[in-house]
């Protein structure tokens, strides 16, 4: 039986601030950078991958957190793990020493979401499965067993969990074949970075309407007559049919319903990025309320749950809701996200939460509350993970697509093996190649051009970050 036997982690930095990508309100230079785990077996063709995402400065920190928990799988047999994941991410987290520096947040747990979603990219290579694939042919029974449900029982128990998704058996097949036709919403932040001029936003978001989107959203909250004159310049283009491409097919009325939607049938979102209080934030998005937007993402603090339900109720009356969950530590912080009805939409993040059996724990709590996963991506290597985590939840949790979409960023997809794409209607395509597995493999060019600080890139600046 095939075991792990050693690891390798990279600490990989992208010079992103040098164009402005990933601006915001918050985060005003951005290198997106990828705390890499590379965990090896006896079989040289299998290997698993797996990454969590910073911005820069601390990558290193997380690569070393990393160390401290993938050494805890050394010389353990894959189906060992492989039988019972539930279990494994118990483990995972269960160290009592590497747990008081958490617990179940921070740098530690997003380094133990590095170390899950590796194991996990070894279990679907293993089955000759992409990830998404994998994991919706289990039985119900196999998917609560992969499961951190420890915490939530107040929210959803197993057996609850159970009955959900046997209810949703009977149409997986049609759901599976639908979305491999038509492939999954996404929705386009590229156009929006704060960092960016009138004209390079004014032509990117021609670009993205041409593309097939009908989603678009904005960075907000540094400068408001900044913020209107932008949200005037994306709303005049996405709402003018003079943009939209040949044989353009509206959108479905049925996905449309409470997301305030233009002329075109085009939604428009903004996000804040955690930079107000709760009172500022509710005055500040009531000043952007004439740009219609569906929702304000991270209006403000992430673990402030009460601010959020509070932000929700007092922008309700004018039609705007309240998403967050990009830097929601745990599965602990949604539940009590879902119980307050502090928010109108989940965006899961798959490097902040710890690998995908608490990316599970989270699709289950937001379908049983009814409320619509819009997972966040952009980053470095997140679209290439977060689109099994849509696929996962529409064919076998939630069974539905109605009101979900995607976010997509058109950034760094060229580092990976197995890069995301997206089709004429502006959405994902379904990954299929049997190789696949959780689609984190980065280049190994890549790594040696941008690995920090020694990889060519870093060192033909001559300036790297401190």
């Amino acid at each position: 039986m095939a075991t792990v036997t050693r690891y390798e982690i990279h600490d990989v930095r992208f010079p992103t601030s040098l164009s402005g990508d990933g601006t915001d309100a918050m985060n005003t230079e951005c290198d997106y950078s990828s705390a890499y785990v590379s965990i090896f077996t006896e079989d040289e063709s299998l290997v698993g991958y797996g990454q969590t995402f910073t911005i820069g400065r601390g990558n290193d920190i997380v690569c070393s957190a990393i160390a401290q928990v993938v050494d805890r799988i050394v010389g353990k047999k894959l189906e060992d793990m492989f039988q019972d994941m539930g279990k494994l991410w118990s483990y995972l987290t269960a160290d009592p020493q590497l747990r008081w520096i958490g617990p179940e947040k921070g740098v530690i747990h997003i380094a133990t979401g590095a170390v899950n979603n590796a194991v996990w990219d070894l279990y679907a290579k293993s089955r000759r499965k992409p990830l998404w694939k994998l994991i919706v042919d289990f039985t119900p029974e196999e998917l609560v067993r992969s499961v951190a449900f420890r915490y939530i029982s107040d929210a959803i128990t197993p057996e609850e969990a159970l009955v959900m998704l046997k209810s949703k058996e009977a149409g997986k097949a049609q759901r599976e074949a639908n979305v491999r036709e038509d492939g999954y919403p996404a929705y386009v932040t590229s156009a929006g970075w704060m960092g960016y001029s009138d004209e390079k936003v004014a032509r990117l978001t021609k670009e993205a309407v041409q593309q097939g989107f009908n989603h678009f959203k904005m960075k907000v909250g540094a400068d408001k007559d900044s913020d209107l004159r932008r949200g005037k310049i994306i709303r005049s283009i996405i709402d003018d049919p003079q943009y939209l491409p040949p044989n353009h097919i509206p959108p479905e009325p049925q996905t449309l319903v409470g997301k305030n939607a233009g002329p075109t049938g085009s939604v428009f979102m903004i996000d804040a990025n955690q930079v107000w209080d709760v009172p500022q934030a509710i005055e500040y998005v009531k000043g952007l309320a004439e740009l219609k937007p569906w929702f304000i993402e991270e209006p403000t603090a992430p673990d402030d749950v009460l601010g959020h339900a509070a932000i929700r109720k007092a922008l309700k009356p004018y039609g705007i809701g309240v998403a967050t969950g990009e830097h929601c530590a745990n599965r602990i912080l949604f539940k009590q996200l879902l119980q307050a009805e502090g928010i109108d939409v989940v965006q899961i993040d798959s490097c902040r939460l710890a690998g995908v059996s608490e990316v599970l724990a989270v699709l289950l709590m937001a379908a049983k509350f009814g409320v619509p996963v819009c997972p966040h991506a952009g980053g470095v290597g997140l679209c290439e993970l977060i689109k099994s985590t849509s696929l996962i939840d529409y064919i076998a949790i939630s069974g539905t697509k109605e009101t979900n979409v995607l976010e997509y960023v058109d950034h760094l997809h060229e580092h990976f093996v197995f890069p995301c794409s997206i089709n004429s209607k502006g959405h994902y395509n379904v990954p299929a190649n049997a190789n696949e597995g959780y689609s984190i493999e980065m280049h190994p060019s890549s790594i040696a051009e941008y690995k920090f600080p020694d990889g060519t890139y870093w060192q033909s600046v001559k300036a790297p970050m401190k």
